[in-house]
């Protein structure tokens, strides 16, 4: 067996263990929690090794960002998984229920997937917010993050290892692949006698390669090329102040926005004012030629990629359009699913925006940067599902379990 495998077959051997842990899962989650605010100090000594190397290695402040480890984001990081650890348990519930004619009972209940693999680019918080939701789930799971990252995922697996350990659970409920090469990236995305489902976090490269080269069923999650459409009727204070935040209050997430649709109608008298804004941040303007007539020289000219384009920094693309209708076709063209917004006083087109879009979040009047597991209430998300099966979303615990029927007789033959 190679390495990769003998972590398989522990981690299937932990998720029988789980499939029973009951109240064991929170003690295992509230050590981890403490844990990692009682070792913050050997976390950031590790970030700061991953940081040094990301400069050197030529990385933009955007990556940067999602690779820095602060101590209040490792408090962040514990106050998840305590967040997790108070939700209720989805393992056991009861989803459907019937007496057959036959006298036999049936129930359908939640139970866990079995062992997720989880890999990721360079965000170290992932690693503490996936093992704790796959291990509230009853599920062990497997993480592979990226190469910018190691020194940190390494700190932090080794501290959730001990701390599930010493609640009295297996410490494979956890493991982390620390060969960072493409070959153990591969291989895990073929280790299907021990996968149950693999979840990748991260850019579209990543997501691309892993649902061409898996045996084990994708979910696919976090491709964020997201777009604001502010229509004929907008409020355009309203409009510039959800710009605003969409794009600037931290755009290297998958949430934030990559382009802006403006109404024709509207265009000369919104545009000015929302590139006022953007100033504030020096967002740079990729627009078409209408938008470099309206705002000037000052504008970058679009091209079909930049529509396309998740810049996951201070870019925007913009682009004048003449209806609602060619703002549907637009998102539909270059939307990766993920999420969109308009920005309407008119009820109708609110819901034709809403009802046309097949995005997994739809807004009316509010930012992207609220489709996130914590703010719609689910805790700690494992990521954005932008796919329609198995899940859609934000993916929280009940995400992460799968169902099955129990059916109880007196002797009953068919």
């Amino acid at each position: 067996m190679t390495q990769l495998e003998m972590m398989g077959a522990k981690a299937k051997e932990a998720s029988r263990f789980l499939m029973t842990a009951g109240s064991k899962k929170d003690d295992a989650l509230n050590a981890i929690a403490s844990a990692l605010t009682d070792n913050s100090d050997k976390i950031i000594k590790a970030n700061d090794i991953d940081i040094e190397n990301g400069k050197k290695a030529g990385l933009t402040s955007s990556l940067l960002d999602r690779l820095k480890l602060t101590e209040d984001r490792i408090k962040g990081m514990a106050n998840s998984v305590k967040e997790v650890a108070a939700l209720p348990d989805p393992i056991g519930r009861i989803l459907d229920g019937r007496t057959l004619k036959n006298g036999l009972q049936i129930e359908k209940i939640t139970v866990p997937l079995g062992v997720i693999g989880i890999i990721f680019e360079a965000r170290p918080n992932v690693t503490s917010d996936a093992a704790a939701l796959c291990l509230k789930a009853g599920s062990a799971v497997i993480l592979r993050g990226g190469k910018e990252a190691i020194n940190s995922n390494k700190a932090i697996a080794d501290i959730m290892r001990d701390a599930i350990e010493s609640a009295g659970l297996p410490r494979d409920c956890v493991s982390l692949v620390e060969d960072t090469t493409r070959q153990s990236s591969t291989e895990l995305m073929q280790l299907s006698d021990y996968l149950d489902v693999l979840i990748p976090r991260g850019g579209a490269g990543l997501i691309k390669s892993v649902v061409q080269n898996a045996k084990v069923p994708v979910i696919e999650t976090g491709v964020g090329n997201c777009h604001v459409y502010v229509d004929e009727s907008a409020d355009i204070d309203m409009a510039k102040s959800i710009i605003f935040n969409a794009k600037t209050s931290r755009p290297s997430v998958c949430n934030a926005i990559e382009t802006v649709l403006v109404h024709k109608d509207i265009a000369e008298k919104a545009l000015p004012q929302i590139k006022a804004e953007l100033d504030k941040m020096n967002v740079e303007i990729r627009g078409c030629d209408k938008t470099k007539e309206i705002l000037g020289d000052c504008v970058v000219s679009a091209t079909e990629k930049d529509y396309a384009e998740e810049f996951s920094d201070y870019i925007l693309a913009v682009k004048v359009v003449d209806s609602i209708d060619d703002a549907i076709a637009h998102i539909a063209m270059y939307s990766t699913g993920h999420s969109e917004s308009i920005i309407t006083n008119d009820y109708q087109n609110a819901n034709k925006f809403t009802s046309c879009v097949d995005s997994a979040a739809v807004y009316v009047n509010a930012s992207t940067r609220f489709t996130d597991g914590g703010e719609f209430g689910l805790g700690a998300e494992i990521g954005i599902s932008t796919q329609k099966l198995h899940a859609r979303g934000p993916m929280g615990l009940n995400e992460l379990t799968s169902s099955k029927f129990i059916i109880r007789g007196n002797g009953q033959i068919r």
